[in-house]
């Protein structure tokens, strides 16, 4: 079959156009004709990344993933990324795959490391990462959470449980009367207030005056503590003791027989003397004034004095007899 020279050169257009667009999508993906870098990052889980994501270093955009496969037979991926020329970084450096935002979109930027270790080159593998999406956060936060309400949801179910079996019909009606005993004791209470409240706007003006007198003795209270703090308490109790003490002595050599007192005090035989001395010294002055006639006499016209007769039944003479037999 003879093609024509217009089918020939639509062919020809048609193999250019798709010559051009594979060489411009391969002259795009390699580095050869770019001012760029080709690094690798290997992956448990890209969660949906997609070849051409844009690959930022702080907030920038530097590069864009090129190609994302399997690594070998685990199952792990293999990230591709292109970088710009214009930023260095270690190749300690990480990929960190993290989400670009809440519908799901992930994102890679690379976390620069600037240490003494060489710089990373275009064929580097560098350290990967996965940062956790708000999602993944939420849920590390509300599992904790979940647990515990479950947990207390089976605590309040078992309570229940245990309430239903405690809280049978006898239990049942024994709460009832309790709850009216409680009302009637509530009510009584309320009775018991409005009768103290009456009580209290009765004699309003006796408990003003009974709380002005508190506080006037307060007050008066409050001088009599200034006047003792004045009045050098402790001055006149250093001369009570001193007083005191001088007691003691005294009263010390008195017990030790020491001076008068003390001789008075231990001596029997000068105490039954002072005693006889002054018991005769009564009946001395008691037949005095019985018997003056015995002591006393007076002769005015020169008469001769006559002899004293001692009367019958002296009381001066029965004192001493009488004094006599309760010494024996």
């Amino acid at each position: 079959m003879k093609l024509s020279r217009e089918i020939k050169t639509g062919i020809i257009v048609v193999a250019g156009i798709v010559a051009f667009i594979f060489g411009l999508s391969y002259l795009k993906s390699s580095p050869l004709f770019e001012n760029n870098k080709t690094f690798y990052a290997v992956y448990d889980d890209v969660g949906g990344l997609q070849p051409g994501t844009i690959v930022s270093i702080n907030g920038f955009n530097v590069g864009n993933v090129t190609d994302i496969g399997f690594k070998d037979s685990s199952g792990k991926l293999l990230v591709t990324l292109t970088v710009s020329n214009d930023f260095e970084f270690s190749e300690n450096s990480i990929a960190e795959l993290f989400d670009t935002g809440i519908i799901g979109g992930k994102g890679v930027q690379i976390v620069p490391v600037f240490d003494e270790a060489p710089k990373a080159e275009s064929g580097d593998t560098l350290q990967s990462k996965i940062k956790p999406g708000i999602t993944e956060l939420v849920q590390q936060k509300l599992t904790p959470l979940q647990l515990k309400v479950e947990g207390a949801v089976s605590n309040a179910d078992s309570l229940l449980m245990n309430v239903n079996q405690i809280l049978d019909e006898p239990t049942k009606k024994q709460l009832k009367q309790t709850i009216v005993s409680l009302n009637e004791l509530v009510k009584s209470f309320k009775g018991s207030a409005d009768n103290l409240n009456v009580l209290l706007d009765n004699n309003k003006m006796q408990l003003d005056s009974s709380l002005k007198n508190v506080s006037h003795i307060t007050s008066n209270f409050s001088k009599l503590s200034d006047s003792l703090a004045n009045s050098d308490l402790g001055g006149t109790l250093a001369e009570f003791q001193t007083t005191v003490g001088k007691l003691n002595g005294i009263l010390e050599k008195i017990e030790k027989g020491e001076g008068s007192l003390g001789k008075l005090h231990k001596d029997d035989a000068l105490y039954n003397n002072l005693a006889e001395a002054s018991r005769e010294l009564d009946l001395l002055l008691q037949d005095f004034r019985l018997n003056p006639k015995r002591y006393v006499n007076v002769s005015v016209f020169g008469k001769k004095q006559k002899e004293y007769t001692l009367p019958e039944n002296d009381p001066a003479e029965q004192q001493d007899s009488i004094q006599q037999k309760e010494n024996r």
